[in-house]
């Protein structure tokens, strides 16, 4: 549990003592590629410490499609927040993209946890970090194009986009496969120049 460890030393100090009732309130899990980690109406019971692999969020429209909301990638905690907190059936589901390895703590122990200093330090950073993430997604989906993002992604982690299928990532960037293909050879076109 050392990456959880480090993970949430980034964000405040981690006395001994708090850290032994966070390490103590998590269980190991593993998910297999592909699998469901949580699907759309069922509650979700768990608050997860990634610690290996990738997940994908999405949601099914109208058509049947699946539209890919975001990505996770380790070592991150996610959630289906709403549900989550609130116990209620999931607007969303939450697939492994790749084997995943996670630490997952309930919502009964994650809020005994409320009561260490660390944890809750750490729980209320993290909320700060995960909201402005979100809203500076939603300004990006509204103000950039397609192109636009998917150069932002390659800047910051160009080894992820080889790691997500074609088509989860078209559906993140709201375009066709064929769009993203398009996007791909423009943009090793102009690199060539």
């Amino acid at each position: 549990m050392e990456d959880l460890k480090k993970f949430i030393s980034a964000y405040t100090p981690v006395d001994e003592e708090d850290w032994g009732k966070i390490a103590a309130s998590f269980e190991e899990r593993t998910f297999s590629k592909g699998e469901a980690i949580l699907s759309e109406g069922d509650i979700c019971k768990y608050f997860y410490f990634l610690r290996q692999g990738i997940v994908r969020f999405f949601i099914v429209n109208s058509e049947g499609n699946d539209i890919t909301k975001f990505f996770t990638v380790a070592p991150y905690f996610f959630t289906s927040k709403i549900s989550f907190n609130k116990c209620i059936p999931a607007a969303e589901s939450i697939e492994a993209i790749e084997k995943c390895r996670v630490l997952q703590i309930t919502l009964e122990n994650s809020n005994k946890l409320m009561a260490v200093r660390t944890w809750n330090d750490f729980t209320r950073k993290l909320l700060h970090e995960i909201q402005d993430f979100t809203e500076k997604a939603l300004v990006e989906a509204r103000t950039e194009t397609a192109e636009e993002i998917y150069k932002k992604l390659m800047s910051q982690n160009p080894g992820l986009l080889n790691r997500i299928p074609v088509k989860y990532l078209a559906t993140y960037l709201g375009i066709a496969p064929q769009s993203l293909s398009r996007i791909r050879r423009k943009i090793a076109l102009d690199a060539k120049k």
